[in-house]
């Protein structure tokens, strides 16, 4: 050991045959160990700067995106009694099929010619509506006939009324005239008198004179006479005139009554062939529901109601319907304190039940047996139960299409990706109960970029 001697003894070989080195030997096991745990402590060292990606856990269940591809209730859109069914739970039928046919519970829809009862009414209406418009027109043809006639008449009984007075005037300057005439005559005969009585004109010229008074007399009394008839025709002529305007101006009156009558029907009438034919049109669309139709193409899944003879109410349910072929969408429920860090587009691991697979949440990309999916809907409003509802729909761009096998309400487990950290931050964030973190506000645009990259 202090290399005195130029021959040397190998340190294996004094371990070897020294007990007391044998005892104090590292055993070979232990150093295997040790060497072990070295490896495991720099892998474990290594793996907390490897990337994770942050994610936010759901559950869910298989939807339908669109509304109209979702099951679907079939309601009567009447009352009636089942009378016969047509399909089969579980059977396709397509868009128009009869599913059941109802019968009438209702009396006054009993009359199997009802529709031809309508329509009958419907057409009678029709013709009154036709013979009043036609009496309407021949009235407003009328009223200015009898307006043209009555200025007519009036012109007439006024032409009269002149007529008359002149010929009062007339009459009552021939009656001054005579009785000037009359007066002359009577002084003359005064006179004559008066000579004859002195005897000096004879008794013939005296009773020429006395002739002449008496044909003066006569003429006087004539003109009077004319001159009062003319007065009483001038009379007449007026209450003719007024007759005349009163009688034109009540037939005016009364076709225009007559009018207004008959306008007033008519606008009953309209609006009771208009009842008539909602009626009508009513009952036509009453037969038509006695036969409940697909509304789409698809399957049968329920029949709510049983039986032949069965009473259901109006808008009771019949049947529920699954449409043929839905736009698939996975709905997913997430905490409150997670919905701001999602964003429309964002990548979402889907897991089905009923398919093997092993979800690794944080390294997706050694997942096996999960489907890709893109966020597509998030609701603004809360569930009852605090949780917000996710829309996610297939993303088949790096990842195979969804099974066709997947039926409508299946369970659906699913991890949302945000953003990449390393393990130890994401280890000291679950420690502390943190939510994910994000370097800024999410936006809109966050997931199609994230896309873009790993394009």
């Amino acid at each position: 050991m202090l290399k005195i001697s130029k021959e040397s003894i190998e340190n294996e070989y004094i371990e070897r045959r020294v007990y007391a080195f044998r005892l104090l030997q590292t055993p070979r096991s232990a150093r295997n160990f040790a060497k072990v745990l070295v490896g495991l402590f720099a892998f474990s060292l290594l793996v907390l700067f490897l990337p994770w990606t942050q994610n936010i856990p759901a559950t869910g269940m298989v939807t339908a995106f669109y509304p109209q591809d979702r099951p679907q209730e079939v309601p009567a859109v009447i009352g009636g009694r089942i009378q016969q069914w047509y399909v089969q739970e579980g059977q396709f039928v397509n868009q128009g099929d009869t599913l059941v046919r109802i019968g009438e519970i209702k009396s006054e829809y009993f009359d199997p010619q009802l529709l031809e009862r309508l329509r009958e009414q419907v057409e009678a209406k029709e013709a009154a509506i036709e013979a009043t418009k036609a009496n309407i027109e021949a009235l407003k043809q009328r009223l200015p006939v009898l307006r043209q006639a009555a200025r007519l008449s009036l012109q007439k009984a006024e032409n009269k009324v002149k007529q008359y007075r002149l010929k009062v005037i007339s009459d009552s300057t021939n009656y001054q005239a005579q009785l000037v005439d009359y007066q002359l005559a009577e002084n003359q005969l005064a006179r004559y008198d008066t000579l004859y009585q002195k005897g000096l004109i004879s008794l013939t010229d005296y009773q020429k004179r006395q002739l002449k008074l008496q044909e003066s007399k006569a003429k006087l009394t004539a003109a009077e006479n004319y001159y009062l008839a003319s007065q009483q025709e001038y009379l007449n002529a007026l209450i003719e005139l007024s007759s005349v305007q009163a009688d034109y101006r009540e037939k005016i009156l009364k076709a225009e009554s007559e009018l207004r009558s008959y306008e007033s029907y008519l606008a009953n009438a309209q609006l009771e062939l208009a009842t008539y034919r909602n009626k009508y049109a009513s009952t036509v669309i009453r037969n038509q529901n006695y036969y409940i139709l697909a509304p789409q193409s698809g399957y049968v899944i329920k029949a709510l109601k049983q039986g032949l003879g069965e009473i259901i109410k109006e808008g009771d349910t019949v049947v529920e319907i699954q449409p043929a072929q839905p736009q698939k969408a996975v709905e997913l429920y997430v905490k409150a304190m997670d919905v701001p860090l999602i964003t429309p587009g964002r990548e979402v691991r889907i897991e089905f039940a009923g398919w093997p697979a092993f979800q690794f949440s944080g390294w997706p990309s050694v997942s096996v047996g999960t489907f890709g999916g893109r966020v597509k809907v998030i609701d603004y409003v809360s569930q009852p139960d605090g949780t917000y509802r996710i829309l996610a729909l297939p993303d088949a761009t790096h990842d195979p299409e969804w099974p066709e096998q997947l039926r409508i309400g299946s369970a659906v487990q699913a991890f949302i990706l945000l953003d990449d950290v390393p393990v130890w931050y994401e280890i000291w964030r679950q420690l502390n109960g943190f939510p994910p973190s994000l370097k800024e506000a999410p936006s809109a645009s966050d997931g199609k970029n994230k896309e873009e990259k790993k394009k």
